[in-house]
């Protein structure tokens, strides 16, 4: 696996950062963008796990900052600058790499993102990967943010954790059967938002997210082969 750091143009001359992990066997064909959280950025321990455990077994992966944390801003950007980062991520993995398929995989608010944009026709992956899909905020299970989900054509891989307070799996269930595309749902018992575990769990942070390396291997080959 080569990684090296690398920058997007966001076509107003705005750039953001990004690491791009070239697989080391020979390209599959299928290329894998990884977007933050909301209160994180590129280097979160999961995405970086993400994106060097798929590129060490053969798929190419790019992770990027959105423009708010380039600048070191807490808050977010508007949505629309958000999305257009996201499809810029995704030009420039399609230009560096020889990949004819690509899956957008983002945590938390990443993955809203990532769903929005798929779901405007913005962004058009071939798969998404939700690590800690947002369905809604804490404390306000009443507004839900479905709608986008509803809207996308193509398999989807929802991976969250039994604590996590924007994700009722009681309400994310009957959500998922009302979706007409493929979609894979993995439970991570006793994870949180991050997929953080009590201290009284085993189970170390490394187990986590070799797990969720494989379920996306496993998840990878059943859809695309």
């Amino acid at each position: 696996m080569d990684s090296e750091k690398i920058s997007i143009d966001l076509d107003s001359g705005e750039k953001i950062s990004g690491i791009l992990s070239l697989a080391k066997e020979p390209d599959r064909g299928i290329g894998v963008v990884f977007a933050h959280g909301a209160a994180n950025d590129m280097n979160h321990a999961l995405l970086a796990a993400g994106a060097e455990g798929l590129s060490a077994r053969g798929y190419s992966c790019l992770r990027f900052n959105f423009p708010y944390r380039e600048k070191g801003k807490k808050s977010p950007d508007p949505e629309h600058r958000l999305i257009r980062a996201w499809c810029r991520a995704a030009d420039f993995i399609r230009s560096r790499t020889h990949c004819n398929q690509l899956i957008a995989a983002g945590k938390s608010l990443g993955a809203r993102m990532a769903a929005q944009a798929s779901a405007q026709g913005l962004l058009q992956p071939d798969g998404l990967i939700f690590l800690g899909y947002p369905l809604h905020a804490p404390g306000r299970k009443e507004q839900l943010r479905d709608a986008p989900l509803k809207e996308i054509q193509v398999p989807m891989l929802f991976v969250e954790g039994t604590r996590d307070p924007f994700c009722d799996l009681d309400l994310l269930r009957p959500v998922l059967k009302d979706m007409s595309s493929s979609h894979t749902l993995e439970i991570i018992q006793g994870g949180d938002h991050s997929f953080k575990l009590p201290k009284s769990d085993p189970r170390t942070g490394q187990d986590i997210h070799e797990s969720v390396i494989l379920t996306c291997l496993t998840w990878i080959k059943k859809e695309f082969g």
